[in-house]
């Protein structure tokens, strides 16, 4: 069956404020950056706007910019450009690796930081075409009333996938946010919650405007599984970032993403610190790990894979980064 895109209107708007505007006018608006996950499910049936607030005409959103108190990283910046910034490659190197395994060069070319950040959940049960999804009866995320991953789940287990957001959460970021009420900034773990269907707690017509780094931030690393070594989506993707004090750990941070509904940083990392990487302190990161993620049949690779290669994900790198 051919998939086509529904009839809608687009605008162009010149600054965050205008598109905000737009959207506060219209009901039915939805936000386009790359476009790379939002009109594929839109050319499915996923999602019906009458209206997409296409941001690409604002300047201020495509500018990379680092000084002395740490960078800002413009939202509708491209992950192909991203990828090549000498500056964040010399301060964030992480950031670089994690913009560079995002899907294909076409997908980076188009694709924006702000967008990855922002990630749809994901699910075997949710994108699909608008047939096939019918014909099962649809799901909880999407004009359905189950999660068939879970069917007495009251709420959606739809995975989110970025591959940005670990690196970012264990250096600290924050995200500015405009909408109809103003601009913000919040710390990048309140950007996200436990739900596949509401996973980001922006307020109606809020979008993201920028990534904000500190100046300093831990040496980091990140690595992801997936089905193959290019284009798909992380089933699951770790983040360890570790300083290293003499013999013994100064400070740890590991964060997942892929396998929740929300990437988010592991706790009890933190009773880690200060004293040696032992094989006892590596077995107790995979326990946390393995505790804290909660893959589930939202992809074709069983869960119990999923959480125990995040575990050993986690493991690898704190090993690789205690050893310089």
């Amino acid at each position: 069956m051919t998939e086509v895109l529904p009839e809608f209107r687009v605008v162009r708007p010149a600054t965050a404020q205008e598109a905000a505007a737009a959207h506060r006018d219209n009901e039915g608006a939805r936000y386009l950056a790359g476009g790379t996950d939002l009109i594929p499910n839109v050319r499915r049936g996923i999602g019906d706007p009458d209206l997409l607030i296409d941001l690409g005409g604002i300047a201020d959103l495509k500018k990379i910019e680092v000084g002395a108190n740490g960078a800002r990283i413009g939202a509708g910046v491209t992950l192909a450009h991203l990828a090549k910034n000498a500056q964040i490659a010399a301060a964030y190197p992480a950031v670089i690796t994690a913009a560079k395994s995002i899907a294909g060069p076409g997908h980076r070319a188009a694709g924006t930081v702000g967008g990855n950040v922002c990630l749809d959940t994901r699910c075997v049960f949710y994108n699909q075409s608008q047939w096939w999804r019918e014909s099962n009866n649809f799901c909880l995320k999407y004009k359905g009333d189950t999660c068939h991953v879970a069917p007495k789940s009251t709420y959606c287990h739809a995975a989110y996938s970025g591959d940005l957001a670990p690196v970012l959460l264990v250096m600290g970021a924050q995200v500015e946010v405009t909408g109809p009420e103003g601009s913000r900034t919040i710390a990048l773990p309140d950007l996200y919650g436990e739900d596949g269907q509401n996973y980001l707690a922006l307020k109606r017509g809020e979008f993201v405007t920028a990534v904000l780094l500190p100046k300093d931030v831990l040496p980091t690393v990140y690595e992801k599984m997936r089905v193959r070594g290019a284009i798909d989506f992380p089933l699951a993707g770790v983040a360890v970032a570790l300083r290293r004090d003499g013999d013994k750990i100064g400070d740890l941070k590991v964060a997942v993403t892929g396998t929740n509904s929300r990437p988010f940083i592991v706790e009890g990392i933190e009773e880690l610190v200060g004293g040696p990487l032992s094989d006892e302190v590596l077995d107790k990161i995979g326990d946390l790990v393995q505790k804290q993620v909660s893959p589930m049949r939202t992809t074709l690779v069983a869960p119990f894979g999923r959480r125990r290669i995040a575990a050993a994900l986690a493991r690898r790198q704190a090993s690789a980064l205690f050893a310089g």
